[in-house]
């Protein structure tokens, strides 16, 4: 039997995993929910433009929600959805690979 990851040609998870901004983003709303600005300041050198479509794409594949809230100005938070918080333990195991990785280049 021929293993899912050999299966098709295009993976699930390579757009995701090939997009450094995702993850990273990923990895901030692992803590909270995070306002646009707040995103973008914490994200060194992300433009607005990148930002923006990053957002966009998660949001439309369902890892992300989008909450607009009626006040003014107005205030949007984004945060993880159910789906989004499936991929904890993924980050997570990530998160401990590269602090093992990172020990063996010390």
């Amino acid at each position: 039997m021929i293993p899912f990851i050999l299966q098709y040609r295009y993976s699930p998870y390579s757009d995701f995993l090939g997009s450094k901004w995702k993850l990273l983003i990923m990895r901030n709303l692992l803590v909270r929910p995070w306002r646009f600005n707040e995103l973008k300041n914490s994200l060194e050198g992300i433009s607005q433009k990148v930002l923006t479509d990053s957002l966009r794409s998660m949001e439309e594949d369902g890892i992300i929600t989008r909450t607009v809230y009626p006040e003014v100005p107005p205030r949007v938070e984004y945060a993880l959805s159910g789906l989004g918080e499936s991929m904890r333990p993924i980050i997570s195991s990530m998160e401990s690979w590269g602090k093992d990785y990172k020990k063996t280049l010390e």
